[in-house]
């Protein structure tokens, strides 16, 4: 598997992906909404989109944020979101492959920590991360999320 950024023109390759993260996911904005956050993420030096590729087909991608920081002798720290692997190319070392770049990155740029987090509560998932370098026991996660809106 060959790891590289994600090219702009990757857009609707990175979308198809996605939906191998999340059976169900909120419906997708207006093209211009989608297209001017896809710009903005890609002219982040902070967001690292990361793409594995076999064949020239992304079938793998995680995004990498390194977060400017006033702790730990003003070192960053990083975030892992969206740890993605096609479904027909799982279980080859590929996911492992993508965090172990993408915490390469985060130490390159002097994180003194990176967090992931993630949704799935099962054995294999846990197993996963762990054998990545993540420590679930290191800390623990909390989420919040917006209140409800009502029409």
């Amino acid at each position: 598997m060959d790891l590289n950024p994600l090219a702009p023109h990757e857009l609707p390759a990175l979308l198809a992906l996605y939906r191998h993260l999340h059976r169900a996911d909120d419906p997708l904005p207006a093209p211009a909404v989608v297209q001017a956050v896809w710009q903005e993420l890609l002219a982040s030096p902070r967001h690292h989109l990361i793409g594995g590729y076999v064949d020239a087909q992304l079938i793998a991608s995680c995004t990498l944020v390194v977060i400017p920081n006033l702790t730990r002798g003003c070192r960053p720290y990083g975030l892992i979101e969206n740890v993605v692997t096609h479904a027909d190319h799982r279980n080859r070392g590929h996911g492992k492959a993508l965090l172990a770049h993408a915490l390469g990155l985060a130490w390159a740029q002097g994180c003194y920590k990176v967090m992931l987090l993630t949704g799935r509560k099962d054995e294999a998932t846990f197993a996963f991360y762990e054998a990545a370098g993540f420590d679930r026991h290191g800390k623990q996660g909390f989420i919040a999320r917006p209140p409800a809106r009502t029409p």
